[in-house]
């Protein structure tokens, strides 16, 4: 490594943040800086990594295995460009003992739809870019344990999602090895998975799922890997993979801000810098949809943004959770190893020294538009400039799964780089719901809330927003969402045939020493202030009053202790209308141009009230283009097109 990369300071977290990451040897330290914290935790045979005691689906065995697994997601590509570490050799003596079955530690028969399968994936990826480093080093034994091992991918179903693509990875493994594989599953799978593909560069992950992060660490990142390696054997496959991700290219960059930050939205966002695995996938493929120093920079100030937030432990080893350890948002399958499925990020240390890549000044952002509409992953991005914020609005799904908090990651109206998402901690009450950005309904007193979980119908035209959905057989819901930044608007339609509670919360803020509540005079609008930024609601029609709601702790990813700005309504059996304005900027309250409160001899008020709310002094229905009358409500679309809604 360089000798600019010496470090003053022993303690792992501080070394590593202070990485610079600009060069190659940079980023091959920030790796090592990574991987190393998890000597310490190899079994005596090496072959896994116990990093915790929390639990997960597949138990504490699979859950080892999978934390010896996943550093082979940065350490192939840091071989395949040069870099040399002695921990390899503890690796590769946790291989030979993982798949001798004479072992204490071998790593098992797999099952159906097993875990191990996907950790299989990791092999196959070395297998075909270091055949060098993990197959020739073997005897003949230990290359038929691993073999093995290794080929009950062919004998077992995955699940028919991006789960396909990890068969695809061990067959194509074997194959770049020179080893029988199994041919037919390999083309298969790789059929099935084109019937994932919808448009724009987008796939769903399996017919019906979601379009998340999925698409582009997973879909995109092994296609990409396929196209590479198979370019010259089966080219129109290829061209294919790579056409697909130079229209996701185009839509997904729209997902990140500025300073690096990424959307949180959907599952797996303990994955934390896989998010931008996908730019590292389109230069190992050789893809310049984009100049390689636009490139770099999406990759690399993504890493930055990571190493400003809490996700290490006082070791340096990554924690559970997205800006801080946080188990309330886990999924299911969160392991104490699971987190390093993150070093997928490091695909571009394959890249030879001199490649463009790394030769390429790394550039800022390009101007992109302040508002696109991505209709197969049914949502509308907004992009204000001047703050750095990114906003996606949801019209939601027409289908959903049992994965934990599906309706907080997938259903919410609206995501944000600035003020994130919250999920639920418990099910009793608002505070323990954490409605941020949503709407929640429940029986009058029963204090047991539902919201929307599944759409009947949804669409998008220009930056209105709709959706149909029921969170009861007798209650129908219909959402109008005007998108826009700062401001936007929600209107809901609801039909009900039960006395319903209404909590309706804005974007969560910090809640800190700094944190500032303002109320309107007439109880309409709160406003909470903090030094991350401002969120404000406004009830325009249907609401009784406006609320601050402070939610249990560890409820949002970004922030641990949160404040949520909320309507508040009674609804009585029939058809009611509520109507609303939104608003989130994520910078200081003295730049928002807002009015301080003042006492009447002009000095600063103790307590925040009265008009204090008032920012930029601006009209949300006139800056969206909306006109709110007793009988009906018209929108123009920010393309003008016109809507009118009847008030029936």
């Amino acid at each position: 490594m360089d000798s600019q990369l010496q470090r003053t300071k022993t303690n792992p977290l501080e070394q590593l943040k202070a990485n610079p990451l600009i060069t190659k040897s940079e980023l091959q330290e920030a790796f090592l800086q990574l991987a190393h914290p998890l000597k310490s935790h190899y079994s005596e045979g090496h072959a896994r990594v116990k990093l915790g005691v929390t639990g997960v689906h597949y138990g504490p065995d699979i859950a080892e295995m999978e934390g010896f697994s996943r550093v082979l997601w940065g350490f192939v590509p840091f071989l395949a460009g040069g870099g040399e570490d002695d921990m390899w050799e503890l690796i590769l003596d946790g291989i030979r003992n993982g798949t001798d079955p004479g072992h204490q530690e071998y790593w098992g028969e797999v099952a159906d739809y097993d875990q191990r399968l996907v950790e299989m994936a990791a092999f196959g990826y070395a297998l075909s870019l270091i055949p060098e480093r993990i197959w020739t080093p073997l005897n003949s034994q230990e290359r038929a344990n691993l073999y093995t091992w290794l080929n009950q991918m062919n004998a077992h179903p995955c699940h028919d999602c991006n789960w396909l693509f990890f068969n695809v990875l061990v067959n194509l493994g074997f194959r770049t090895a020179g080893l029988p594989y199994d041919g037919q599953q390999l083309e298969n799978n790789l059929r099935r998975i084109d019937d994932f593909y919808l448009s724009d560069g987008w796939y769903s992950d399996g017919i019906g799922g979601h379009m998340d992060y999925y698409v582009p660490f997973a879909l995109h990142f092994y296609g990409l890997l396929y196209a590479k390696l198979m370019g010259d054997e089966d080219p129109e496959r290829s061209r294919v993979f790579k056409e697909r991700a130079v229209k996701f290219a185009e839509e997904f960059i729209h997902w990140f801000a500025g300073d690096g930050s990424a959307l949180p939205y959907g599952r797996s966002l303990a994955y934390r810098f896989a998010q931008s695995a996908f730019w590292g996938a389109l230069a190992f493929a050789e893809v310049e949809t984009m100049p390689y120093g636009v490139i770099k920079g999406l990759i690399l100030r993504n890493m930055r943004w990571w190493l400003k937030q809490d996700i290490l432990n006082e070791e340096g080893v990554l924690t559970i959770g997205y800006a801080y350890p946080n188990l309330v948002m886990a999924e299911n399958y969160n392991s104490p190893g699971s987190p390093y499925w993150s070093l997928k990020f490091f695909m571009p240390l394959a890249l030879e020294d001199n490649h463009p890549f790394w030769l390429s000044e790394e550039l800022p952002l390009p101007e992109l538009k302040t508002l696109a509409v991505q209709q197969p992953a049914h949502l509308v991005i907004c992009r204000q400039p001047e703050t750095d914020h990114v906003a996606a609005f949801n019209s939601g799904h027409l289908s959903t799964n049992e994965h934990t908090h599906t309706s907080a990651k997938y259903e919410k109206f609206v995501y944000s780089t600035a003020f994130g998402f919250s999920v639920p901690r418990s099910e009793w009450g608002i505070a323990q719901g954490a409605f941020d950005s949503m709407l929640a309904l429940s029986e009058a007193g029963d204090n047991l809330y539902r919201v929307r979980r599944q759409n009947i119908e949804t669409r998008i035209e220009d930056n209105i927003l709709y959706s149909r959905w029921k969170p009861w057989a007798n209650v129908e819901v219909q959402t109008w969402v005007v998108a826009g930044l700062p401001w936007h608007i929600r209107i809901h339609r609801v039909q009900t045939g039960r006395a319903l509670d209404a909590a309706e919360g804005g974007f969560a803020v910090a809640l800190e020493p700094a944190f500032q509540e303002l109320r309107s005079a007439d109880g309409y609008a709160v406003t909470a202030v903090s030094s991350h930024g401002v969120s404000g609601v406004l009830g325009l029609a249907g609401y009784r009053e406006a609320v601050m709601i402070r939610p249990q702790t560890n409820t949002n990813v970004l922030r641990p202790r949160t404040a949520i700005p909320t309507l508040l309504a009674g609804i009585a059996p029939g058809t009611h209308w509520l109507v609303s304005a939104f608003y989130g900027e994520p910078c200081l309250m003295s730049s928002l141009g807002m009015e301080e409160p003042r006492n009447e001899d002009g000095t600063e008020a103790d307590v925040l009230s009265g008009d204090g709310l008032s920012v930029r002094n601006t009209d949300p229905l006139l800056l969206l283009g909306i006109q709110l009358t007793g009988s009906e409500i018209r929108i123009t679309s920010h393309c003008g097109r016109n809507l009118v809604i009847p008030l029936v």
